[in-house]
This record gives C-alpha cells, structure tokens and sequence, in this order.
C-alpha cells in the first residue's frame, strides 16, 4: 500500500498501528467478484443515493445514516460490502486490527477504541471493524465483566459522538453476542446468508468469466457447491481452474469435483 496522509496519521498501540488503510482505488479491485443478494444490494444503494443527497436529506432534518452492521456466518460477503462501500464512495477504508484494540491491560482497549474512532472522525474514511463481538460483546457475558463493560461503554459514547463526516461499518458472525444498547446506535442493519442457488450460479459465472469451460461445468460446479458459502466457493473454483491450467485442458466438472473433495469446505452448521 502507497504512503498516504491517512496511513500516516493512523493512531499506534505498543508502537504497532491499530489499522490497515486501503485507499479506494485499491478497494475497487478487490470488489471485482462481489455479488449482494437482491436486499442487501437494494440497502446498499438506497444507503449511497441518501448520502450522494446529503444536503437535501439535512434540509428536510432527517438524519443521515452513517452507522452499518452486517451479520450472518463467514464468508458470505460482509468484509466485501465494505470494500465496496468505500470504493463506490471515493473513500479510503480503514480496517481496524483487532489484535492491536484489545489489550490485557486495564483501561487500555477503551483507550484504543477513543483513538480509532477520534480519528475517523477527523479524516473522512470509512472505518471497518470486523468480528464486532469481541468488543461489543453484551455486558451481562460474565467474562471479564468490569473490563469489558467499561469498553462496551466507551464504545457507545463513541458511536453517539460519531459524526456524519465518515462511515461506520462493523461484522459479525454472533449477532446474538452483541449488547443490546449496540444494536440501537445502527441505523442501517443488513443480513448474510449462504447464497441461494441463483447467487452462487451467478457468482460461479464471474469467477470462470473467460476462462475455457467444458460443457456441463458450470452446472456440475452450482450444483456441487451448494450449501458453501461465497468464499469457500471462491477457493474451490480457483483450485479447478488451477487443475485445468496444469492439465492445459478447459475446465471440467472433474476438475470441480477433485478440487471439493481436496478442498473439503466445513459444514456452517460446525462453525455455530
């Protein structure tokens, strides 16, 4: 990633930064294969004509939405409906690190939950936290309650300081982990599931895009993979088109049908 003005500002915990920066560009490419399902996509461009209107919304005093959360099991496209959110906006995203918000030490995660929200409010972005739970986690859990309600609360005052100057994105595969008070502070709520049979078929089609296909593939390829979410789905694809290269031959159910069986994707039902 080039050296820009936001990287450089991106607030640092133990001399490590809290963040990820990509800049829009960057995010556009990595979008190239997302495919929303029908509600989320008409969310996500009511979402962008609303802030592409902006002073007109303020003018009739109906306040912009700018807080999202998105949840439902891995894989399904949370983290590319923020990639392309920013892309489609012109912003950069930041991508918070996870590993350097929470802190053993007492006080600490709050203090970096302040930071990276103090600056997005000061550099126009949109900020991403992903696996939200670890940090919004409900204060009746009783793990570690005293440190973690005191985050949680932090975390509240910082979503109502907010602003309209950035966009809030955050994911989750526990929505039921969140505290409710969370919930309330988002104006904008979208669900992810496994894609239907239309979606993968329509996801499958892009990833093959024009790469040679033998007859019979594609269908062989919607009809193996369901139950696999996006990315599983990604993988596997890419893995017969992998085979397909070496064999220097189009791409054969076979291909798709060895590289399942290698790849083995796990049942979501063993991930809840």
């Amino acid at each position: 990633m080039a050296k820009n003005t936001a990287a450089a500002r991106l607030p640092r915990s133990k001399g490590t930064d809290m963040a990820t920066v990509y800049e829009a560009k960057d995010c556009a490419r990595k979008v190239k294969y997302l495919v929303l399902p029908e509600r989320n996509r008409r969310i996500v461009e009511e979402f962008m004509t609303i802030l592409d209107r902006k002073e007109e919304f303020e003018q009739h005093g109906v306040p912009i939405p700018n807080k999202v959360v998105m949840y439902g099991p891995p894989g399904t496209g949370k983290t590319l409906t923020a990639f392309h959110v920013a892309a489609s906006l012109g912003l950069p995203l930041i991508v918070v690190r996870l590993d350097s918000l929470i802190h053993s030490h007492l006080g600490e995660t709050g203090s970096n939950i302040r930071k990276i929200f103090d600056f997005a409010r000061a550099v126009p972005c949109v900020l991403f936290l992903d696996e939200f739970d670890a940090v919004a986690r409900t204060r009746e859990s009783g793990d570690e309650v005293k440190e973690m309600a005191r985050a949680v609360n932090t975390l509240l005052q910082c979503l109502d300081e907010f602003g309209d100057g950035s966009i809030f994105m955050a994911a989750t595969n526990l929505e039921t982990e969140l505290d409710p008070a969370i919930w309330r502070r988002f104006d904008t709520r979208m669900t992810y599931e496994l894609p239907d049979e239309a979606d993968r078929r329509r996801y499958i089609r892009l990833l093959i895009g024009e790469f040679a296909c033998a007859s019979g593939a594609e269908a062989e390829a919607c009809r193996l993979l369901g139950g696999c979410s996006f990315a599983d789905i990604e993988q596997i694809v890419l893995k017969a088109k992998r085979k397909a290269i070496i064999e220097r031959n189009p791409l054969g159910g076979s291909h798709i049908r060895l590289s399942f069986e290698e790849y083995a994707p796990v049942p979501m039902a063993a991930l809840t």
